[in-house]
């Protein structure tokens, strides 16, 4: 009871346990299994995450692993895969008339960079979803969204690097040289789009129509729907300025420049804030023409993003992910960045679902503030207003703690922990599964949650 009045307190909106997607959300039947040994799920949904890069060296030439693993994670207790099908170089694993197939990834492998590439010609989506299907498994679609290329150790690949002409679809970014743009960035990592474009905009609104027609697709979900790589040094482009001339109804003086390095400010300026403002509104507007775009497509394709939980922080990627019912004023007093009209670019009554990574480390599952997963749960909740239903979870493979394996013992307690305090669980990656060998760990902490909900 002090959780549901912590979280009205938080929203002006109604009974957050009263939204007419509940009863569908906890409806894990949209399929009958194949296999008569996978069991039908019942209760809160639960998501694992199948990067593209650090899954590839299995499933880009063998269908056969697609298979299989499906039907190991149906067996694990898991009722959906969300499936990478736009990794970082921009390239994509679905069929597509608007972007290049990928057939390479830049994996990293053992502690350094190596090539993994790509000769088979089977529908690599299409065959996730017929195998997910088969072993009782909803099958939603991810893309990672404002990148186009990635530059690494062992050289350059993605749609950017194969069309120069493009470059000015980048983000420029505030480096120690200056603006620069991000083609011209030496750090390693993936190249991100400028989400002020009209022309990226354009661009991944065609690929997003795309994956919306995908036969049996069940959802789709846009990860780095961001600036570049979380980062307050970016997005100071002529489009941008554009467009932040129209949003102040006057041209700024001046950049409205941060400091340089930062992920986060204290006591910015009021034209600062108001640019940290103006970032967040053009990926709110981006993620409404986005969902728009999907269900005008099909309508039933659920549509949600992926956004890390910790939202005091968050800001700085361009992201809010909050309701813009929720009382930002209210409860965030703290948080000079965010202006007056910083509430409106909430996003969270767009969506269809949504998955906050709750990655604390191996001695975070439990609390009431954010770097704990409990912590980052609750506060999710009290920041969605109840208005779209979110699954949690950790990174199982990168959080601190969590880098060398050995973790089968904590297993079952995130796992309740986070169906608890969320509507959902979402694990990141089925990568780190495979690596440390969590399956039958997953299997039993998720058999021994269903029983509690018989």
């Amino acid at each position: 009871m002090a959780a549901l009045a912590l979280l009205v307190a938080g929203c002006s909106s109604q009974n957050p346990y009263d939204y007419p997607w509940r009863e569908s959300w906890d409806d894990n039947t949209p399929v009958t299994p194949d296999d008569p040994d996978v069991p039908v799920i019942t209760g809160k949904p639960r998501y694992v995450w199948v990067d593209a890069a650090a899954n590839y060296q299995y499933y880009a030439n063998d269908a056969a692993y697609i298979t299989e693993d499906c039907k190991r994670i149906a067996k694990m207790g898991f009722t959906d895969i969300i499936v990478d099908v736009r990794p970082g170089s921009g390239d994509v694993l679905f069929t597509s008339s608007v972007a290049p197939a990928c057939t390479k990834v830049a994996a990293w492998v053992n502690g350094r960079y190596k090539w993994v590439e790509r000769t088979a010609t089977f529908d690599y989506l299409a065959s996730f979803i017929q195998a997910g299907h088969a072993a009782g498994l909803r099958v939603n679609a991810a893309i990672n969204t404002m990148v186009g290329g990635y530059h690494t150790s062992i050289g350059d690949v993605g749609m950017l690097y194969d069309r120069p002409e493009r470059k000015g679809w980048c983000s420029v970014d505030n480096l120690k040289g200056g603006l620069t743009n991000a083609m011209e960035d030496p750090e390693t990592g993936p190249r991100f789009l400028d989400p002020a474009n009209p022309e990226v905009q354009e661009y991944l609104l065609s690929l997003l129509g795309e994956l919306a027609a995908y036969e049996g697709l069940d959802g789709i979900v846009l990860d780095r729907c961001s600036y570049d790589d979380h980062s307050l040094d970016a997005g100071y482009t002529e489009a941008a300025l554009s467009g932040f001339t129209t949003y102040l109804g006057a041209a700024p003086s001046t950049w409205p420049v941060l400091p340089q390095g930062q992920t986060y400010v204290t006591n910015p300026s009021t034209l600062q804030r108001n640019w940290l403002a103006f970032r967040c509104k053009v990926i709110h507007d981006f993620i409404a023409a986005a969902a728009d775009k999907v269900h005008s497509v099909n309508k039933d394709v659920r549509f949600g993003v992926y956004v890390g939980a910790w939202f005091s922080e968050y800001y700085s990627s361009g992201v809010n992910w909050s309701s813009p019912n929720y009382q930002l004023a209210k409860n965030e007093s703290s948080y000079k960045w965010a202006n007056a009209n910083y509430q409106k670019t909430g996003f969270a009554n767009l969506l269809d679902f949504i998955f906050l990574g709750a990655y604390a480390g191996t001695n975070g599952i439990h609390g009431s503030g954010e770097w704990t997963m409990e912590g980052f749960a609750k506060l999710g909740a009290k920041r969605l207003c109840g208005e779209v239903p979110f699954a949690a979870g950790p990174d199982i493979g990168n959080g601190s703690g969590f880098e060398n394996g050995k973790q089968q013992a904590l297993i079952p307690d995130i796992v309740n922990t986070m169906l608890e305090s969320s509507d959902g669980l979402f694990i990141f990656d089925l990568c780190h599964i495979r690596m440390f060998d969590y399956w039958d760990a997953f299997e039993k902490a998720i058999s021994a949650y269903l029983e509690t909900v018989k």
